[in-house]
């Protein structure tokens, strides 16, 4: 049996209330596409009757479904790149299992790798999530982009699609805090992006906190650029220049008026934004120094506790 062409990872946790209607869309538009296929469920240690319904829809569609089941929560791009590390396919499509990326925009991804695309990103049509994390994701997106040099329009969509020489590099990463978009659109020689529906969650309830989120952004930006440590670098000099001129400023009005009360708020201000640029800054350096802390350690992304496939048959040699 030859392996499929297209190979869809989707990482799961906590979905019970979802799958089933996952599971009658997403059959449904991989059978039409007309393409040899496989789905991979990677259950990031779900804590419901999550890990149940996918041992059941792997006993119902065996041909076509495999289930990865971690041993505990390790965090989505964990999950997904245990999804990686087991895929057959030469298109590997990742798609969250919540319905906000609707299965039905996976044969325009298909198409454009077809074309030539090693790498295709995509770009939601009209976001249906909370105005603050639209306005947040906006903000952080620009911010990125002018940080680490990594154009990708639309981040935080999960469906994507990768050439498997794309996935290659990837799986050969030691990094542990891998952010899987950004480190694709590094390694693709040919990438572009979509723009693709986006419905409101059919069920259940987003993942990702607001303190989430943030330390989703520190990750992505210490992670590919030492930019904020070179801001701060400047900044500290401009302050210390700023600050000995105020020195000298202050001495004058000393000798040549004599010592004053008024202003001392004043200074009170000054101090305290100081201290706050300084605190900041020891707080991104602690940042790249927790991300040294977390590599040295070596720990491994994830730990399988079962894989439910089909057995593949085993080649006869000739006679």
């Amino acid at each position: 049996m030859s392996d499929p062409e297209i190979s869809v990872v989707i990482p799961v946790y906590n979905e019970e209330s979802v799958l089933s209607l996952l599971f009658e869309r997403l059959y449904a538009v991989m059978e039409r596409l007309g393409r040899s296929y496989e789905i991979i469920f990677v259950d990031d240690g779900s804590r419901d009757q999550t890990p149940r319904l996918l041992q059941q829809q792997f006993k119902q569609m065996p041909a076509t479904t495999r289930v990865i089941i971690l041993k505990t929560n390790f965090g989505q791009h964990a999950a997904i790149m245990a999804g990686f590390g087991h895929c057959r396919g030469d298109y590997i499509i990742t798609l969250d299992a919540d319905l906000q990326n609707p299965p039905e925009e996976i044969p325009n991804i298909v198409h454009k790798m077809d074309a030539g695309y090693d790498y295709v990103g995509t770009i939601r049509r009209k976001r249906q999530d909370r105005l603050w994390r639209q306005v947040a994701g906006r903000l952080m997106n620009r911010m990125r982009e002018k940080i680490t040099h990594i154009r990708i329009t639309d981040q935080g969509c999960m469906l994507r699609g990768y050439h498997r020489e794309v996935i290659q590099p990837l799986l050969s990463s030691q990094e542990y805090f891998t952010f899987i978009p950004a480190l694709a659109y590094l390694y693709a020689a040919n990438s572009t992006e979509i723009v693709v529906e986006h419905e409101e969650r059919a069920a259940g309830r987003s993942k990702y906190s607001l303190f989430a989120l943030v330390q989703l952004y520190f990750d992505l930006m210490t992670g590919f650029s030492s930019a904020p440590l070179r801001f701060f670098s400047l900044t500290g000099i401009a302050v210390a220049m700023a600050s000995l001129v105020f020195v000298f400023y202050l001495t004058l009005r000393r000798l040549m008026i004599g010592p004053e009360v008024e202003g001392v708020f004043t200074l009170f201000a000054i101090a305290f934004f100081l201290i706050g640029i300084s605190l900041f800054g020891m707080g991104m350096m602690g940042e790249y120094l927790g991300r040294i802390y977390h590599q040295t350690k070596q720990r491994p992304r994830y730990l399988i506790h079962k894989v439910l496939e089909q057995p593949q048959p085993t080649a006869v040699p000739p006679a």
